[in-house]
């Protein structure tokens, strides 16, 4: 009899189409799902006769309660090889193997820049003013050149975006709570004294972290006080790093010039979310991962990890 493979959150309908499941298609049935489960008991109906889970990055917690309804389930694929939302106590407890794939960095530091870019030059505003018969220029973008880029966070993704920054002309600096000179250095960029420095001193602040217990709510309403009024906030990392009311209340009263944010406390977002009609804010649907070539290598892998599962021998393991 075969296997059955829920394919979660597969927003695009591309899971099956950009990988070649050919090597297990034999063994085991998949099947897509395009709509995501907001709760833990759609959830545990939709996969109650699932014996493979294959999801998407954080977007769908598999803790303890969810995993002791699932009887069938004893593979758990998760793209990306660090999952937080995953508790691999009970995993492991119910007989569930939970394997990874590799991601690749380039694909977010692409969007913090789209973003980046889109806010400093009004984009949006003056592309739907263009599309809609509105006014003939109605912004004045925001120059890169020779401003100031603070970066928290320098590392795979950090770095490459502080690379941009350069060959804009700006002038990069950095911080996290263990960032050496060295390494700095090491990247062509300064090292901020502090976060507060970082922050008073920026034109531009791009979050680049993970998330843990030192970074959650980093950036508060204390910390957002401290940008310059002509400032813009990025964040591709976590939501939990930026306080999402504090950063709501900055854009309403007009503290901070703009923000572009791709993640969120709640995703997928509700309809009468008020982070979909903020002002200032340019947000995308946490697109910084989603690229056909991070696609390719996420259900192109899930398919090995469930083709070495099936052999005994599973690869790229979790927890």
């Amino acid at each position: 009899m075969r296997l059955r493979c829920a394919v979660l959150d597969d927003f695009q309908n591309i899971a099956t189409t950009v990988a070649d499941w050919s090597a297990v298609q034999d063994r085991v049935e998949v099947v897509s799902f395009t709509e995501h489960f907001a709760t833990e008991d759609e959830l545990a109906v939709a996969l109650s006769d699932f014996d493979i889970a294959v999801t998407v990055r954080e977007r769908i917690p598999f803790r303890a309660g969810l995993l002791d309804r699932l009887p069938r389930l004893k593979l758990l694929v998760a793209s990306g090889m660090r999952n937080s939302v995953i508790d691999y106590t009970a995993a492991e407890r119910n007989g569930v193997t939970v394997c990874g794939t590799t991601s690749s960095s380039t694909p977010p530091v692409e969007l913090a820049w789209a973003l980046l870019l889109g806010l400093a030059r009004g984009i949006v505003t003056e592309n739907n003013a263009l599309r809609t018969g509105g006014p003939w220029q109605s912004t004045v973008g925001a120059d890169l050149h020779g401003r100031r880029l603070g970066l928290l966070g320098l590392g795979k993704i950090g770095s490459r975006v502080a690379q941009v920054g350069l060959a804009f002309g700006m002038e990069v600096t950095a911080w996290s709570e263990h960032l050496t000179k060295e390494r700095a250095d090491e990247a062509g960029v300064h090292l901020a004294p502090s976060k507060e420095e970082l922050l008073r001193g920026s034109d531009f602040v791009s979050v680049h972290l993970v998330l843990g217990e030192r970074t959650r709510g980093l950036l508060g309403a204390p910390e957002l006080a401290l940008l310059k009024p002509t400032a813009y906030v990025i964040n591709t990392s976590r939501s939990a790093i930026v306080d999402q009311d504090a950063l709501l209340a900055a854009l309403h009263e007009g503290r901070i010039a703009g923000a572009g944010v791709d993640v969120f406390d709640i995703e997928p977002l509700p309809g009468d979310h008020p982070m979909r009609t903020a002002p200032r804010l340019l947000a995308t649907p946490h697109l910084g991962y989603v690229s056909h070539s991070n696609y390719r290598t996420y259900y192109g892998q899930a398919v090995e990890d469930i083709e070495a599962y099936l052999a005994g021998n599973p690869v790229r393991r979790l927890g």
